[in-house]
């Protein structure tokens, strides 16, 4: 085995500059390794699958990579033996493009069929001839094919092992292939990024619609909570001692305080914008896109708890679940 193939292999890869439009910067957030700041930004899944195929020197060989859903970075490799080398250089390399997500990266070798060279073993021939001979009489009569079958006379020529040049251009083109399936793999992520990023604004727009539904019904609220304490008043004492002016703007005064819910809606729309400027810096946002989903469901459940309204409710309802279907979409984002 070549000694000095790690040093060779990550010469190939530092040599590429496929990927050079996903340089990574180190990134202060809790959310991801990094973010990505030239070219365009946009958003990345973490779903994905790459395949290329080489050949050099007789050698074949296909690299597959699958990436799916993790909440880091996971890299698991499957090589043929001798090619463990590669192994290291392959994680720096990865953890250079992709911020999070698992990946399953395997290489499948053919290696060049090659027909066994023989040798014909002189020297034992020669005993077996001189041996059969003295039964024979003498060499003339003695079958030399007959000889041939005998253990030890024809021998397989052990083959020398590949020339370190040989194995370094073999290993260095693995290498070549192996940087343009982490390419096709970042390519892949992004076209599903910008698939997955349509469907996220979506959302987040039904979340904003639904949240202007809460806001003009709320405005509604202290006049609908003054008719129906009125009424409901008016049902208990059947007319009798009628409640004082004074005393029912008390009434309605706590009720509208405890059903008061400014707050959560200026903590959605907070969050809506906070969102929004997330999906339009791209780069490794998975997570805090995560938390902002729970900051959501989290003021959804105080609307519902606060709601003596059936339509408040039913708003509060169906926000939460648009928040739900929010959170199943952003479970992709890197």
């Amino acid at each position: 085995m070549l000694r000095n193939g790690g040093a060779l292999i990550a010469n190939a890869l530092n040599d590429r500059n496929l990927l050079a439009t996903f340089r990574i910067e180190d990134d202060k957030t809790p959310g991801g390794r990094g973010k990505r700041n030239e070219g365009p930004v946009t958003v990345t899944s973490m779903t994905g699958f790459a395949r290329v195929d080489g050949m050099e020197a007789g050698y074949r060989w296909v690299w597959e990579v699958k990436s799916v859903n993790s909440k880091g970075l996971d890299l698991r490799f499957r090589l043929p033996q001798g090619f463990d080398h590669i192994e290291a250089v392959a994680r720096k390399r990865a953890a250079e493009i992709f911020a999070r997500g698992n990946l399953s990266i395997n290489l499948a070798l053919q290696r060049p069929k090659k027909v066994p060279a023989l040798e014909i073993n002189r020297d034992v021939l020669e005993k077996m001839m001189t041996l059969a001979a003295e039964f024979r009489g003498s060499r003339e009569a003695v079958c030399v094919e007959s000889l041939m079958g005998l253990r030890g006379v024809i021998e397989v020529v052990e083959e020398e092992t590949e020339a370190e040049e040989f194995v370094a251009a073999r290993d260095a083109a693995v290498a070549t292939s192996l940087e343009d399936l982490l390419s096709e793999l970042a390519a892949a992520r992004l076209g599903e990024g910008e698939r997955l990023a349509a469907v996220v604004e979506e959302h987040i727009s039904e979340i904003e619609g639904l949240t202007s539904q809460v806001a003009a019904l709320a405005k509604l609220q202290p006049e609908r909570c003054k008719a129906r304490l009125t009424e409901q008043l008016d049902q208990l004492l059947d007319g009798d001692s009628p409640v004082s002016d004074e005393r029912l703007a008390q009434e309605l005064a706590l009720i509208v305080a405890r059903g008061d819910v400014r707050e959560e809606l200026d903590r959605l729309v907070a969050h809506v914008a906070a969102a929004r400027e997330l999906m339009a810096g791209g780069g490794a946002i998975g997570r805090r896109l995560d938390f902002l989903c729970q900051e959501f469901n989290r003021e959804a459940n105080t609307l519902c708890s606060k709601s003596s309204d059936m339509e408040l409710t039913r708003i509060g309802l169906a926000l939460k679940a648009a928040i739900e279907q929010l959170r199943e979409q952003i479970q992709n984002i890197e």
